[in-house]
């Protein structure tokens, strides 16, 4: 699955100067077997997903408790490469959803994001940054959703502006712009 993974990241066309710096080091991490595992200190990938309805005028957000804040879903790889299969699984997991399916298999976004030192069930985790992958995905929003209470406090459908708008992590809210700025193109296509 790296290479698949790699060979994406090479078909991944950046769309803006962040992603267009960022995407080498991806690339060049990739074959770091440690990249994979929360073991490794520093850096480590994660995959996150832009969940939106059928019409693609709403997203869906979590209420993140350690950053107190409205957030996408998204975790560790945990040793997957399938960098897709850990953002269904997490957009899963963290929203009870069960109609979740990728808008398509392409990798929508990537990042590399600071994660602050913090406390996590009582444990400590260092600082160190996210290599990350975002998915667009897609979900039914008049299912029913379930928080994961161990991870959020809220789960709530969001116009793309209220993204924006209800995010308290300043440093998200260009990664969040640049979802939705992404999203009408493709609308508009």
């Amino acid at each position: 699955m790296k290479m698949k993974l790699l060979e994406q990241l090479h078909e991944f066309v950046p769309y803006n100067k962040q992603e267009d710096a960022d995407l080498p080091v991806l690339i060049n991490t990739v074959h770091e077997d440690n990249a994979f595992f929360r073991s490794s200190l520093l850096y480590h990938f994660s995959a996150s997903s832009w969940i939106v309805n059928h019409d693609r005028t709403k997203v869906l957000m979590c209420f993140h408790n350690i950053y107190q804040s409205w957030s996408w879903t998204g975790g560790h790889a945990d040793g997957n490469t399938n960098l897709l299969e850990v953002a269904l699984k997490e957009a899963q997991e963290e929203t009870g959803l069960s109609s979740i399916r990728c808008v398509n298999d392409d990798i929508y976004s990537i990042e590399i994001l600071p994660v602050p030192s913090h406390n996590k069930r009582g444990k400590f985790i260092n600082a160190h940054l996210h290599l990350n992958v975002t998915y667009l995905l897609e979900a039914d929003d008049q299912e029913a959703l379930r928080i994961k209470e161990d991870e959020n406090s809220a789960l709530a459908w969001m116009t793309l502006d209220e993204t924006i708008e209800k995010c308290s992590e300043e440093e998200m809210k260009p990664i969040y712009l640049k979802l939705n700025h992404k999203l009408k193109k493709m609308l508009n296509h």
